[in-house]
């Protein structure tokens, strides 16, 4: 026969139109979602002036009479251009669909094809239901049907309920009893059971042919057919549960929600996965296939033919000189294979020999047309395996970005909140090792040792740490165990690939978990100090930086699940943690601490609660009759300090320190105030130190001379906790030096002291009144210090070497007030502390010609300040001291303070 050119482009058709139906699929779905939702539908189809006229139309449609019905239409008339303008896209939708099927129909009238699709015999049975009577095999076909599905997609979202829909249509039909019996029995069997089976088959035979294929990779050429199938059969399966899940009323959920859904998402993965790594050798086989077998025998086959019309016998030897022409050469070199020709060739060919007059009948030469189809099926092995994956497997219903990030940040999350749960085991663990647990151990060891009876009879032994790592047998699982598990899997899925790619946005999802293992790092810190404002409770800085050590070890631990940057995290946090705020405005571990050494800790010392010892370098509680909630020793000593500075850093210990300065600074902002208002007094007294007579007269008219030795005490003890942190912070970290002073290593002239200093300074002032006032403020503590003697705290300890009362603090206030304040003033230290030793040892030698024992009960022990002043000073000497204060009576003050030590102990 000879053919036209319509018939010759026929397979070219066909694969156009096939594509213009789903776009046109999709233009008429869009109309129905749009006039469906009341907020996107045109305006016009809702309008009140427009009612009418639309309500007319529908009720004539089609046959619309428009020149006798101006009346209804009048309305319409008006806004017709603009109705036409806006409604365009709707009306070309359906001529566009009515061209469509007509070209269908005009291409399919030369095809005898019969489409087995599970969605055309189901529709097509119901619209051909006679033939369920009269053909078993037809019937056996239909029941397989409805047994396999509840409802089928139409498009998209959009469904048909095929048993509601044939019962309904049998129902009303006579002697369709049976027929109707057979579509309850078969939606009964459609239901999820047998899925439920199915999925869970599906699961073990991929992820043995996964393995299988893993091992021996060289498979997946002669079992790539069994590849394709179990990734269409687990893609099917996946895509029923889906659509039933969402759109079948059940009395039993249970079989429409399957938790190990992911399990075979995943091995279909894993199958792709192989199948795209392996491309090359699907290639090579395929390849040595197609030249070596298929090529042979379809030239057998040609020509053992009886009639082979010219087109026809074209068509054929072009297939067998393409596949001849194919050597693994071409695939070692890369070359780019293309075999859509051949395939348009072939559907061609289908067509030519389908025709009812053709000459050479397809139906008559099956084995012809098996051998075509199995060729074509191994030309996709070789060029179009990214498409056999599209086809068969792909479980992309729509790219969502909000999706995609929904689901990796809630994956993020679970995996957060295991390693948060691990972590809390492990602080758990590591707090049992701490020293204060070890004490009823050594108490119970004692009491055996010496075999003395507990009080309580059979008290259980307490279990040692370690415990918890001896196991009976293997079967023996903890919840650290499930955790450990739970964990290594989720974060095999994070690891699985490194980034995603959804339309032209990258997803990494490991960037995921670094971000919520940072929060959640930054939140534990900070929860673990477990900082109570209204108690005023906080965990001790050793105990903090032991749960900070356990929690860091755990998220290393995770490098070995996961390939992520855990030091990144720890710069980031602990970094963060050393500054006053977050970076999300949070209060940070090195603001709570410092708040809780200057408001807890340092105001007791204030109040008189606490004292510094010297000989323990440590705060220590006294004797009160309100006991304090918390043991001052057990956070300021050495070890705690050296635990503090580890925890906050140069940084932090910078912050503390600048916090000290603030409240020092504040302290002499009042001391000044004292100098302004005894000013004419102490001028005097800074001149007349060799006149005793005169120095008591003028000593009666000062004011506040309490006060000021108070305050100047409050320095000292500021002070002398700012040198334990320095010394803890120069232990711990001597390879930091941002500034001497912030790296701990000691300074005659304290920096941030003579920066907190230096803001003091007034525009109403004149520098020289300043370094007046300056120069009056040593006067006046200089002057004041006899006062001390007559206070019963102020008794000197050899044990503390110290004084209850906190005033061996003054020697460090003294030595650093001057420096700093001197150095703002471009003054002479060592000359002004000078004039401070004359004038204080001009007042304590008054002391002793004093004969009320009250105003002397403690003049050793007031002595002995001007030794521990001079031995702070770096600008003091001993040779100046014994030139205005006689050595001897030092030599006499620390015997007689260590007399009465040893006889008050006794």
């Amino acid at each position: 026969i000879s053919l036209t050119a319509f018939q010759q482009k026929l397979a070219e058709k066909l694969t156009i139109l096939n594509d213009r139906g789903i776009g046109m699929l999709t233009r008429i779905y869009n109309i129905k979602k749009a006039c469906g939702d009341p907020k996107a539908k045109p305006s016009y189809l809702i309008d009140k002036n427009l009612e009418s006229a639309v309500k007319f139309i529908v009720r004539k449609f089609p046959a619309i009479e428009t020149r006798n019905n101006n009346q209804q239409l009048a309305q319409l008339q008006k806004e017709k251009s603009e109705i036409l303008k806006n409604l365009a896209l709707y009306y070309f939708t359906f001529p566009h669909s009515v061209d469509l099927s007509c070209s269908e129909l005009d291409c399919m009238w030369y095809i005898r094809y019969i489409d087995l699709f599970l969605f055309s015999v189901l529709v097509g049975f119901i619209l051909c239901h006679a033939a369920l009577s009269s053909d078993a095999a037809a019937l056996s076909l239909w029941k397989l049907a409805l047994q396999s599905s509840s409802c089928l997609c139409l498009f998209r979202d959009e469904v048909f309920h095929i048993h509601k829909s044939a019962e309904d249509l049998f129902v009303n039909i006579r002697g369709y009893n049976k027929r109707v019996n057979d579509i309850r029995e078969c939606k009964e069997s459609a239901l999820g059971s047998m899925h439920r089976e199915r999925r869970k088959f599906l699961r073990s035979a991929l992820k043995e042919l996964a393995t299988v294929l893993a091992d021996q990779p060289g498979l997946l050429g002669p079992k790539a057919l069994f590849v394709f199938m179990a990734l269409s059969f687990a893609r099917d399966e996946i895509i029923w549960l889906l659509r039933h899940a969402d759109n079948i009323q059940k009395k039993s959920t249970d079989d429409f929600i399957d938790k190990h859904i992911a399990e075979l998402i995943f091995y279909m993965e894993e199958l792709r996965a192989h199948v795209r790594k392996y491309g090359p050798v699907m290639q090579r086989y395929y390849v040595q296939y197609l030249s070596g077998f298929d090529a042979v025998v379809l030239n057998e086959l040609v020509q053992n033919l009886s009639v082979c019309p010219e087109d026809e016998s074209i068509i054929m030897s072009s297939f067998v000189n393409t596949m001849t022409s194919l050597s693994v050469k071409q695939v070692e070199d890369g070359e780019v294979f293309d075999f859509r020709g051949l395939r348009l060739d072939w559907f061609r060919l289908q067509a030519y020999t389908s025709v009812s007059k053709a000459s050479l009948g397809l139906a008559d030469h099956r084995e012809l047309g098996k051998m075509m189809n199995t060729i074509i099926f191994h030309t996709k092995m070789v060029d179009s395996l990214v498409e056999m994956l599209v086809e068969t497997s792909d479980h992309w219903c729509y790219r969502s970005l909000s999706l995609c990030n929904m689901f990796l940040d809630e994956m993020a999350k679970q995996a957060r909140n295991l390693i948060t749960d691990i972590c809390t085991e492990q602080c758990t663990l590591s707090d049992q090792l701490l020293p204060k647990h070890c004490a009823k151990t050594i108490s119970q060891a004692v009491n055996k040792k010496s075999k003395k009876q507990t009080g309580k009879k059979g008290e259980p032994e307490r279990e040692k740490p370690g415990v918890e790592s001896m196991r009976k047998n293997r079967l023996l699982v903890t919840n650290l165990d499930k955790l450990h598990t739970a964990l290594s899997e989720l974060c095999f899925s994070i690891n699985y690939v490194p980034n995603m790619m959804v339309w032209e946005h990258t997803f990494t999802p490991r960037e995921y978990l670094t971000s919520h293992l940072e929060i959640r790092f930054t939140k534990s810190i900070v929860g673990m100090t477990m900082y109570n404002q209204a108690t005023q409770e906080i965990a001790k800085p050793s105990e903090l930086l032991t749960s900070v050590r356990a929690y860091m070890t755990v998220l290393q631990s995770i490098e070995n699940y996961v390939q992520i940057d855990i030091t990144r995290v720890f710069n980031n946090v602990l970094l963060q943690q050393t500054q006053h705020l977050d970076s999300h405005g949070e209060p940070t571990i090195t603001s709570l601490y410092t708040n809780w050494y200057l408001e807890t800790l340092l105001r007791q010392v204030s109040n008189g609660h606490i004292a510094y010892f010297p000989a323990m370098k440590a705060f220590v509680n006294l004797p009160t009759e309100n006991e304090l909630t918390f043991n001052a020793e057990e956070y300021s000593d050495i070890s705690e300090m050296r635990s503090l500075s580890e925890l906050l850093g140069p940084y932090g210990m910078k912050f503390l320190s600048e916090s000290l300065m603030w409240h020092i600074s504040s302290q002499v902002a009042e001391l000044k105030k004292l100098v302004v208002d005894n000013v004419e007094v102490l001028t005097q007294m800074r001149t007349s130190f060799d006149k005793p007579d005169h120095m008591a007269a003028l000593f009666k008219r000062l004011t506040c001379a309490y006060h000021v030795l108070k305050r100047m005490t409050i320095i000292g003890v500021i002070l002398s906790f700012r040198s334990l942190a320095q010394e803890a912070l120069r232990d711990v970290a001597m390879n930091v030096y941002e500034l001497s002073s912030a790296a701990g290593l000691p300074c005659e002239i304290d920096p941030a002291l003579v920066v907190a200093l230096s803001s003091q300074k007034s525009e109403n002032i004149s520098p020289e009144e300043e370094y007046k006032i300056a120069c009056l403020l040593m006067v006046f503590v200089a002057v004041s210090m006899p006062t001390l003697a007559s206070n019963v705290m102020s008794q000197y300890s050899p044990a503390i070497e110290g004084h209850c009362n906190n005033i061996h603090c003054l020697a460090k206030a003294i030595n650093q007030i001057a420096a700093a304040l001197f150095t703002i003033h471009k003054g002479s230290i060592e000359d002004r502390l000078k004039e401070f030793l004359a004038l204080a040892s001009s007042s304590l030698l008054k002391i002793g010609q004093e004969t009320d024992k009250s105003t002397t009960r403690n003049r050793e022990s007031v002595y002995l300040l001007l030794d521990m002043i001079v031995q702070e000073s770096p600008f003091l000497t001993m040779d100046l001291l014994e030139s205005c204060f006689p050595y001897v009576l030092l030599r006499n003050a620390y015997h007689a303070v260590y007399k009465q030590s040893v006889s008050s102990s006794a």
